[in-house]
């Protein structure tokens, strides 16, 4: 498996390039130094070619930077950029399936909203768990019910893996979150819209 030691403890996910105020790069390169530790790629394009020369370049960002890159679904594009990791959710590829496509020695992090979900997890095929949408979130309008704090807390403790915690996450509800023993927050409008992302990423690993 991958380094044991990947900070998850800032996540951002890419949000589409017409929300970053500053552009998806300028947005990722200030959130980085703000102090973002890790990026998904979210790719809001219909066609492959458009979303992996957008990849490529964030790629190439990433490790002049030393930040690792998480492609969210779409397998063939993190083979393609030999990106470090995979996200799938509940309705993408099997995890047995998506790990024999991605080796061993890449990331592969799984979306999880209850504990039916976690309860049919094998975690020896996974490094990580994303769990949400905490609280309500418009960035995703197909995402699952919301879980709450109370519930997080939960499904933290039953987790044999880190966890980061996703959806509706911002400087108000930070410190909230992370005390119910995540590993990490994953934001995405509260860095990406912000217009000023460095210092959003800044004001988010502060609390």
């Amino acid at each position: 498996m991958p380094n044991a030691n990947t900070d998850f403890s800032l996540y951002l996910v890419t949000d589409a390039p017409s929300r970053c105020r500053l552009g998806l790069l300028a947005t990722v390169e200030a959130a980085i130094d703000g102090g973002v530790t890790l990026v998904q790629y979210r790719s809001t394009h219909p066609l492959k070619g458009a979303a992996y020369a957008e990849a490529l370049a964030l790629r190439q960002l990433l490790s002049s930077r030393s930040i690792p890159l998480i492609i969210n679904n779409h397998a063939d594009l993190a083979l393609a950029l030999d990106a470090d990791g995979l996200h799938i959710g509940q309705h993408d590829l099997p995890p047995p399936v998506a790990r024999r496509l991605l080796g061993k020695n890449k990331l592969l992090g799984l979306s999880i909203n209850n504990h039916t979900q976690l309860a049919k997890t094998d975690f020896s095929l996974l490094d990580y768990i994303g769990i949400g949408p905490i609280f309500a979130t418009q960035t995703k309008p197909d995402a699952s019910p919301v879980v709450g704090l109370e519930h997080l807390a939960a499904l933290v403790r039953q987790s044999p893996l880190p966890v980061v915690a996703i959806g509706g996450i911002s400087s108000e509800n930070a410190t909230a979150t992370r005390a119910t023993g995540v590993a990490g927050l994953a934001v995405v409008s509260a860095i990406c819209s912000a217009p000023n992302p460095a210092a959003a990423a800044a004001l988010l690993r502060n609390r």
